[in-house]
């Protein structure tokens, strides 16, 4: 099994789009978090430039992880500066932490 990664750093408010959009596609888990940074879009208006956006986790495999993207574009697509953007790493190996074991592809996809 080979996995990818995909993080994805969004605008906050396109969040429960974006959620409901990945719930119905079959996506079985992700991790959210509230990040601030800046790129090539900046809020000048602040003393440190940043500003809040919403970072998805999500651990796929390798034949999914660009249909993922593709709709986690779709849905926090605004065309504007700032809409965020989203990389795909690879994943050597992931383990649960509650049986101390490697997880398997069929829990992967749960």
């Amino acid at each position: 099994m080979e996995l990818r990664k995909v993080t994805a750093i969004i605008r906050s408010h396109l969040l429960d789009k974006v959620e409901e959009h990945l719930q119905h596609m079959g996506v079985g888990g992700l991790s959210v978090s509230h990040v601030k940074g800046y790129g090539e879009y900046a809020n000048f208006f602040t003393h440190n430039w940043l500003v809040r956006h919403t970072k998805i986790e999500i651990f796929a495999e390798k034949t999914r992880a660009e249909e993922i993207a593709r709709a986690i574009m779709d849905v926090a697509h605004t065309g504007g500066p700032g809409d965020g953007l989203i990389a795909l790493q690879p994943v050597e190996k992931i383990y649960r932490i509650r049986t101390k074991a490697e997880a398997t592809p069929e829990e992967m996809e749960s």
